[in-house]
């Protein structure tokens, strides 16, 4: 037997309408599962059940996708760019080019390394949240050296505006005093640019190279392939 989800769910899913607006329909008695009238909170076994709204069959939520990529330079984090920039769906292979893919937390254009392609939100907002607690690691090189004393400044944190930026950990890379890995819990816009830069350092370059325990290890710039089940239980470990 398949796993079950809840209705709202499941309608929501399969790009039927909002959860919000599934809890309405399913209130009003418009949705029916086998032909019975649904009741909120009612378990669909999908491929097996069939669900309607009034007379129109909701077809079944796409299966989950879970892609790990090693992001290229000069490609952007958005389905589509409306100044015609590159992006990093184009980099997507068959099958999973005609999926309705989001990103997993963001590398801005100049960022490069591991990003998580997906179709589920609840894992994509597990990864990306605080309450998550799923470290993102990054290998960063500056345009000066270091200096060791301003890491207790980096982990208290600043606010940029409406935003508070902080790194969990910095550690320095050893033998090059301009090279740091940090460690972040959050997914602020650029957060790790942004902060350096009001300490006057500039980013030369950024490299995503870790998300919880998901490593990326030997794999071509722009390559793309999908995770098994182990690999994403990796993500939360």
């Amino acid at each position: 037997m398949s796993e079950t989800v809840r209705i709202q769910k499941y309608l929501s899913q399969a790009g039927a309408c909002s959860r919000r607006e599934a809890e309405r329909l399913v209130a009003e008695g418009k949705v029916t599962v086998n032909g019975h009238v649904a009741q909120p909170g009612h378990a669909v076994r999908p491929g097996e059940d069939v669900v309607k709204i009034g007379r129109k069959v909701v077809a079944e939520p796409p299966r989950k996708v879970v892609l790990l990529m090693n992001k290229p330079r000069g490609f952007l984090c958005t389905n589509k760019d409306e100044f015609g920039g590159r992006t990093v769906f184009e980099l997507v292979p068959p099958p999973w080019d005609k999926s309705r893919l989001f990103c997993v937390g963001r590398l801005d254009k100049d960022s490069e390394g591991l990003l998580l392609l997906t179709n589920d939100g609840d894992l994509a907002n597990k990864v990306m949240h605080p309450s998550g607690g799923v470290i993102k690691r990054y290998e960063v090189q500056l345009n000066r050296a270091f200096d060791p004393e301003l890491t207790p400044r980096l982990l208290k944190g600043v606010r940029d505006g409406e935003d508070f930026l902080r790194f969990r950990k910095v550690l320095p890379v050893a033998g090059s005093p301009d090279r740091l890995e940090i460690h972040l819990d959050q997914g602020r816009k650029r957060e790790i640019r942004r902060l350096l830069e009001v300490f006057g350092f500039h980013v030369k370059t950024l490299r995503r190279f870790q998300v919880g325990e998901l490593v990326l290890r030997k794999m071509p710039a722009g390559d793309c392939r999908l995770l098994s089940q182990k690999e994403v239980a990796m993500i939360f470990e």
